[in-house]
């Protein structure tokens, strides 16, 4: 069975956008980048909310980006390499080759694909995990955590969800970007109001 992953990078308060949306704030570097593209060229669908979408869409639309450099070039090389699944409700039509367009995350019809699918799958944007989280179909979750604290915006991790995650790997870039891989073990219930959760 194929796994769904997680992958987001996140400033170290834990947020992957600042109160205004931005994520100009990414440090990225080229070894981070060539990173991200190595574990993009590893996973077969990429599932996407719509502003995420519409954000990465731009590597198979706009020749220029992938002309700028190889590290580029290879990355949307294995951006359009990929199958996409957009949910959103609001999105007229997709503009990428190789893309379906969902109303609305089912989470049946993800269960089924990571039992059928041949390689592993990813969740992008918070939202979209958030609901993937919680219907307990996230095998892995992948985190690039930057250097720099934004103050508030948008949190990385679902909110209001208590869960358990195991360590598998991490590895420490010259640029400070930290990069962490941990196993989903589940959610825990709840503490009743006041106390505090089991250990």
């Amino acid at each position: 069975m194929a796994e769904l992953i997680y992958v987001t990078n996140v400033s170290l308060d834990g947020y992957i956008e600042d109160e205004q949306g931005g994520i100009s704030w990414f440090p990225l570097g080229d070894e981070v980048f060539a990173f991200h593209t190595e574990m993009l060229r590893s996973v077969g669908t990429l599932l996407y909310g719509r502003r995420l979408y519409e954000t990465m869409a731009v590597w198979e639309t706009d020749a220029t980006l992938a002309a700028r450099s190889d590290l580029t070039a290879d990355f949307a090389s294995a951006w359009q390499a990929a199958s996409k699944i957009v949910y959103s409700t609001s999105l007229a039509a997709v503009s990428t080759a190789g893309t379906r367009l969902e109303r609305r995350f089912d989470p049946a019809a993800v269960q089924e694909l990571k039992a059928t699918a041949g390689r592993d799958l990813t969740v992008g944007g918070a939202d979209l995990a958030a609901q993937a989280f919680k219907a307990g179909l996230v095998d892995e979750c992948r985190l690039l955590i930057l250097p720099v604290v934004v103050g508030g915006g948008k949190p990385g991790l679902p909110t209001g969800m208590r869960a358990d995650f195991e360590l598998l790997d991490e590895r420490r870039f010259p640029n400070g970007v930290l990069y962490l891989r941990y196993r989903f073990l589940g959610q825990r219930p709840a503490a009743p109001s006041g106390e505090p959760a089991s250990a």
